[in-house]
């Protein structure tokens, strides 16, 4: 049985999660980074042109949002 299910995604360092814990600004772009296409995945929303043809475009409202609010969650969590 293979144990290296995860080995095709590329994780973020300890280092640079212990680091954005604290605040540093270099290790919090390093996460936001990371995280940049499943946050613009998720904020993928309908919108409709001048010409009233539906497209799907990444809402920047709620992709700044989930920005916010992974920052809020790095800077809450705790490391042990």
């Amino acid at each position: 049985m293979n144990n290296n299910n995860f080995s095709k995604y590329k994780l973020l360092p300890f280092a640079t999660i212990e680091a954005a814990t604290t605040g540093d600004i270099n290790a919090m772009s390093a996460v936001n980074r990371h995280f940049g296409g499943y946050i613009a995945t998720l904020s993928v929303r309908p919108m409709r042109d001048a010409d009233g043809n539906e497209k799907y475009a990444v809402d920047e409202t709620i992709r700044r949002e989930l920005e916010a609010k992974l920052a809020a969650a790095v800077l809450k969590f705790r490391t042990v």
